[in-house]
């Protein structure tokens, strides 16, 4: 079977798992996005946050077959979402970790839980809060895993969290366990989660930055057209 829609303006790829080497061959949500954005073909495009394009293509392979289609209009808006405001790894993580902590497995709670806490702490510091300030969302998150956030708690103790290792190392770590503890979650529906998760996600990094409109208005209103997009950028 082809990798391109063949009926669409464009020969637009088809989505499927993993990478692939051209668009003949599908292509994962963030190669779609590379090729909508007109960039060098690749599933890590500079036209996305670096952390948003792992939550992407982690939903994108793990979400079934028959539901990542519907993932397809979300794709055009990735694209421009990026910035160097370190604020944007934090939300990330704040909030797969919160959508992941209520059904993930105990194992994952406890490295979800301690996500959330490294994450508040950087805030502390980006916001000048208060030290062991928790928004909204995480207090309501690890009250509903009370065993995994007082083992977090005890855990992270003492422990010094700077923004080079949440980045290098806490940030990505969270994203993984958050989309794997979903889809591997024992509800009635884990691919709604995880499309939930995604939407979400972009929802929250859109709001630090406008999208740098780097893609051609014409090839990006065909685009939002045919994936399904409503929100269509002028």
């Amino acid at each position: 079977m082809s990798g391109l829609h063949n009926d669409a303006p464009g020969m637009l790829p088809v989505l499927s798992k993993g990478k692939h080497r051209n668009a003949r061959k599908g292509a994962c949500f963030m190669e779609f996005a590379s090729y909508l954005a007109g960039e060098r073909w690749s599933d890590h495009p500079s036209c996305t946050h670096p952390l948003l394009a792992a939550v992407a293509r982690l939903v994108n392979d793990a979400i079934s077959d028959e539901r990542r289609p519907q993932l397809a209009p979300l794709v055009p808006m990735v694209i421009g979402v990026d910035s160097d405001d370190p604020r944007m790894d934090v939300y990330i993580t704040l909030r797969v970790a919160a959508t992941a902590l209520p059904v993930a497995s105990a194992e994952r709670q406890r490295v979800l839980a301690v996500a959330v806490l490294s994450a508040e702490r950087i805030l502390d510091d980006l916001d000048h809060r208060p030290a062991g300030t928790l928004t909204e969302r995480s207090r309501e998150a690890l009250a509903k895993v009370p065993v995994a956030a007082r083992w977090a708690r005890d855990f992270a103790e003492g422990e010094q969290t700077t923004m080079k290792g949440f980045q290098r190392y806490a940030a990505p770590t969270a994203v993984r366990c958050a989309v794997e503890g979903i889809a591997n979650a024992c509800v009635s529906d884990p691919d709604a989660l995880l499309h939930r998760l995604l939407e979400l996600t972009i929802a929250d990094c859109a709001h630090l930055v406008e999208p740098s409109g780097s893609t051609d208005p014409a090839r990006w209103a065909d685009a939002c057209r045919l994936t399904g997009t409503v929100d269509v950028q002028s």
